[in-house]
């Protein structure tokens, strides 16, 4: 296990963690504006048959991204859960401290390089 993160890592990356769950926030009421299906007038309109295709695809297409970005929240929601209880940084599968530089890239990780690549396989 690696020397304990100081109280400064920890701070910048509750801000981060902070600012990136509002801007994430932010980008799901966007796509939510953006959904061609909350057109109050897209029920009733007479459409052609490939505007209708186009803006089936095009809310599939809002809706998959909310999902991956809802997912993220909820991964930035546990990491700062973890910053309150003093566990944060430690990977939920061994238990090891995560490298500093992977918290730099992604402050929401929840596992060390080793266990996300054998999760992954």
């Amino acid at each position: 296990m690696g020397k304990k993160y100081s109280k400064d890592f920890i701070k910048k990356k509750k801000d981060r963690l902070l600012n990136d769950r509002l801007d994430i926030e932010n980008q799901i009421k966007d796509l939510k504006k953006n959904d061609p299906f909350t057109d109050p007038d897209h029920a009733s309109d007479n459409a052609a048959i490939d505007t209708d295709v186009r803006e089936q695809v095009e809310h599939d297409t809002v809706e998959a991204q909310i999902k991956s970005l809802t997912r993220k929240l909820e991964f930035i929601d546990i990491a700062l859960e973890k910053i309150s209880k003093n566990k944060y940084g430690y990977c939920e599968r061994c238990g090891n401290q995560i490298l500093s530089k992977r918290l730099d890239l992604i402050p929401e990780a929840k596992y060390c390089i080793n266990c996300e690549q054998e999760l992954v396989q």
